[in-house]
């Protein structure tokens, strides 16, 4: 077999990279050519991502595999984090730094379009869970501030579409990532335009909607010569980083639960369709599209963006690393106190350890006395998150779930990986890490005929990376917990 080259970018809200993926004999293999920041820019109060930045960082991966690895890669992909958009004028110019979904501006846009649009209704349209900063939420707070970037734009393209289109020329909105937006049909290739006009937006902005492993184009020729690459294909992979990550879990059969852990956690399962009623509406889960057709139903848990902002602040004075701060919550007291991950409370705060304590004194619970209680805390109330969406997972799922694949950063993290065996009382296999950057890589492949189907990219997966086993421990504890934590988070 022929030695087959591909190039995935990964951009997280953390971090992004260039990574290299070869397959030979069957095996697939990593390198990482280039690793850069990605952090929210603050101007005038308002939090922007620097997409003119990112896309330099990501010329430079492309000009270092070649020029510097001495690889030329069949072709690129871009997978990032979803909902956020870029406005384009008429000549297919970037009108302005595109908003980040942290931004407060949609503090209150979900109530104002559930005025306009019921949301019973809006559930059932889409499918989607509610999030203050899904697309159609970032969309209606353009629109009510009378956004003179959103006067001139005649193209709406989302976060990963927008680079593919600055690499190739050729605008399109790739199905994964279309599908955070909430006003996309649950599981079909079709926008629902009838929201987008009840809220004032010209539907003509959106673009043809493409599946995952479409070839757009190739590099424009100027991108050709300032990297040195040749004429090689764009392709449009699973671009919502999660829809990639779920791509790549090394798993046969349907009965098995994923949580592709990062700065978020998103946990759920992978379904042959999307999974809508009054009962999963109140248990505010989401129907996001996959690949081959996959419904990718879940939800989003804030996952350790806890973690990292408080070692953001603690940075001052301390530069933990994440050994380090698993060792400090070893030495903390167990279940001291609990926190609802997903409150509103930890959405941006500033200082997260600061509303850490405030959330704990809100539920009638000590306060963290020190570094290594609050970092206990995270971890604990996240497996115990879990624990709590495994169970409404549970009662809505037609397959029976027999075990977890956690896959992303997060699997480096073993102390939670147990964590979340114990809480949810069945085994755990952790890994790969680089999902994401794999599932990236996999959709190239099959786009360009390397791989055939999903079942021959799990395969090789399977066969290329190796995973950890975890199988509860003390799980009668972990059960009287989960009960405290539900009390706890129910009564705000």
């Amino acid at each position: 077999m022929s030695t087959r080259n591909f190039l995935a970018f990964d951009i997280g809200a953390s971090s992004g990279r260039a990574i290299l993926g070869t397959i030979a004999d069957n095996l697939l293999s990593l390198k990482e050519i280039h690793r850069f920041e990605n952090q929210m820019v603050e101007i005038n109060g308002s939090f922007y991502w620097n997409i003119f930045s990112l896309f330099g960082e990501l010329k430079t991966g492309l000009k270092k595999c070649i020029q510097d690895f001495g690889i030329q890669p069949e072709s690129v992909g871009v997978d990032t984090w979803g909902v956020d958009i870029v406005l384009l004028d008429r000549n297919g110019m970037i009108v302005g730094l595109p908003y980040a979904y942290r931004d407060p501006r949609t503090d209150t846009a979900m109530e104002e379009v559930f005025k306009m649009i019921p949301k019973n209704d809006l559930y059932q349209m889409t499918g989607i869970q509610f999030m203050q900063f899904n697309t159609l939420f970032q969309l209606h707070a353009y629109k009510r501030d009378n956004s003179p970037q959103l006067e001139i734009a005649t193209d709406i393209l989302f976060i990963p579409d927008a680079l593919c289109y600055l690499f190739s020329g050729i605008m399109k909105n790739e199905f994964s990532i279309a599908s955070t937006s909430q006003f996309l049909k649950p599981g079909k290739l079709e926008f629902e335009y009838n929201l987008l006009n009840t809220i004032g937006i010209d539907c003509t902005m959106m673009q043809e909607l493409v599946l995952p492993g479409t070839v757009l184009g190739d590099l424009k020729p100027e991108i050709q010569k300032e990297t040195g690459s040749k004429a090689i294909p764009v392709v449009a992979v699973a671009a919502h980083d999660t829809a990639s990550a779920i791509a790549s879990v090394p798993a046969t059969g349907r009965n098995w639960a994923y949580i592709s852990s990062g700065t978020w956690s998103l946990m759920g399962i992978e379904s042959d369709h999307p999974h809508i009623s009054e009962e999963i509406q109140k248990l505010n889960f989401t129907n996001e599209g996959g690949v081959e057709g996959t419904t990718r139903f879940l939800k989003n848990i804030m996952g350790l963006w806890l973690l990292q902002e408080c070692r953001r602040i603690w940075s001052v004075d301390h530069n933990y690393t994440w050994p380090e701060m698993v060792e400090m919550s070893l030495k903390a007291q167990p279940f001291k106190c609990l926190i609802d991950p997903d409150a509103r409370d930890f959405l941006n705060p500033g200082d997260m350890p600061a509303a850490i304590a405030a959330y704990c004194r809100k539920t009638g619970q000590p306060e963290p006395e020190n570094h290594g209680e609050i970092i206990r805390t995270i971890f604990e109330s996240l497996a115990l998150k879990y624990r709590a969406t495994l169970d409404s997972i549970i009662a809505v799922s037609p397959v029976k779930i027999e075990k977890i694949h956690i896959i992303g950063g997060g699997a480096n993290n073993e102390l939670l990986c147990q964590y979340t065996s114990n809480a949810t009382n069945l085994q755990v296999y952790a890994g790969p890490t680089e999902a994401t950057a794999i599932g990236n890589i996999m959709m190239q492949a099959k786009a360009l005929g390397a791989v055939s189907s999903l079942e021959e990219i799990r395969k090789m997966v399977f066969e290329s990376f190796e995973t950890k086993v975890f199988t509860p421990i003390d799980a009668n504890t972990w059960s009287f917990q989960s009960l405290r934590f539900k009390s706890i988070t129910s009564n705000l």
